[in-house]
């Protein structure tokens, strides 16, 4: 699991709530990981093309704070991260659960740069109400 401290100054510096949370070579391809930044948990998936997803750590059905122990695949052509508890199955991209209407993972915004992964803090769910 990773970790960052002290990350205000940081978020600041990148602007907008960015956070630099690791290096891409932390990430396995294909494996999700746990992060906490900024008290905030979250699950980051890195793909084979180096593509790195993040969303949160927490289970919408259960409350239980479980994806990072979820099963990366796919649906058709979406990306998909299956809850390791009743099995729903979430876009990773929208965060769109495929089998109940009525869940959605919270995703948040990545970016990689010189070999850094970085997440704004602000889920994307949020940014769009806020627009």
């Amino acid at each position: 699991m990773f970790t960052t401290h002290d990350t205000t100054t940081r978020s600041t510096e990148a602007g907008a709530g960015w956070v630099e949370v690791c290096a891409l070579s932390d990430l396995e391809p294909l494996w999700a990981e746990a992060a906490i930044v900024d008290g905030e948990q979250l699950a980051l998936v890195r793909m084979p093309d180096g593509t790195v997803y993040a969303v949160s750590n927490q289970d919408p059905a259960t409350g239980s704070y479980v994806m990072c122990r979820g099963i990366v695949g796919s649906h058709g052509d979406r990306v998909t991260l299956t809850s390791p508890l009743h099995k729903q199955v979430y876009d990773l991209a929208s965060g769109e659960c495929l089998n109940s209407a009525d869940l959605c993972l919270r995703t948040f915004e990545t970016s990689v740069e010189s070999g850094s992964v970085r997440v704004r803090l602000v889920s994307e769910a949020s940014a769009h109400t806020a627009a």
